[in-house]
């Protein structure tokens, strides 16, 4: 009987791409956040965003906010914590939505940053030159800033699960960014619709042209037959 002839393959995996630090070629000009306006008076320039994006830009509630916001300790962070919450209704109890989302964000913060020197001491989370990921710590999850993160977390779920600050954000939503997810939402389809259109009627044009041409040398034919 003859041997079976086996064939060896190897299969290659490529390797997964290297997420790289969100600060790196990060365009000021392209944030929409910007620290030259006045957010309480111009609310209609606030943008949501995504978590904590303008937290340290928007003006005034930066400056209001910002010098209570602190997490060294645990008792720190629990004092920290409870008066950005008390900020936070206090901007509710004013239908002012601008300052209690920023008061949420920095809540929101306090959680992340607090997560962050619980995985590296240092607060460094990537290697300099390399941008690799640094190791985590071992105690990440039973040291102190484990706690203060925890601290910040609770106020945190609180601010954004409170029914009135939810219905701000709905009507922030519909008054001032509506019209913006609208016209971001311009589909590739759209476009192709649109060229559709503008080709139909070249396309219309230059038949009726044709047309045009057609009857004017049907009528010089008809001229010319009439004349033998």
């Amino acid at each position: 009987m003859p041997k079976r002839k086996t064939t060896t393959t190897t299969t290659t995996s490529s390797p997964s791409k290297k997420r790289l630090p969100s600060y790196l070629n990060f365009d000021h000009e392209k944030y929409q956040w910007k620290p030259d306006i006045n957010y309480r008076q111009h609310p209609e320039l606030y943008r949501i965003g995504r978590g904590e994006q303008g937290v340290l830009t928007c003006q005034p509630y930066k400056d209001e906010i910002c010098p209570h916001w602190r997490f060294k300790t645990v008792d720190i962070a629990e004092k920290s914590a409870t008066t950005i919450y008390q900020l936070f209704l206090n901007y509710l109890d004013k239908n002012d939505f601008v300052g209690a989302d920023l008061a949420r964000k920095f809540l929101q913060m306090g959680f992340t940053r607090s997560r962050r020197y619980a995985n590296h001491s240092s607060g460094t989370k990537y290697d300099k030159n390399t941008y690799d990921i640094l190791p985590i710590n071992k105690e990440t999850l039973v040291c102190e800033k484990a706690q203060t993160a925890e601290v910040f977390k609770k106020k945190w779920f609180e601010a954004k699960d409170n029914e009135k600050y939810k219905e701000l954000a709905a009507q922030h939503r519909q008054l001032y960014e509506q019209k913006l997810i609208k016209k971001a939402q311009l589909t590739t389809a759209d476009i192709k619709d649109c060229d559709d259109d503008d080709k139909g009627r070249k396309s219309t044009k230059r038949s009726k042209q044709k047309v045009g041409k057609r009857k004017v040398s049907d009528t010089v034919s008809d001229e010319n037959d009439e004349s033998h």
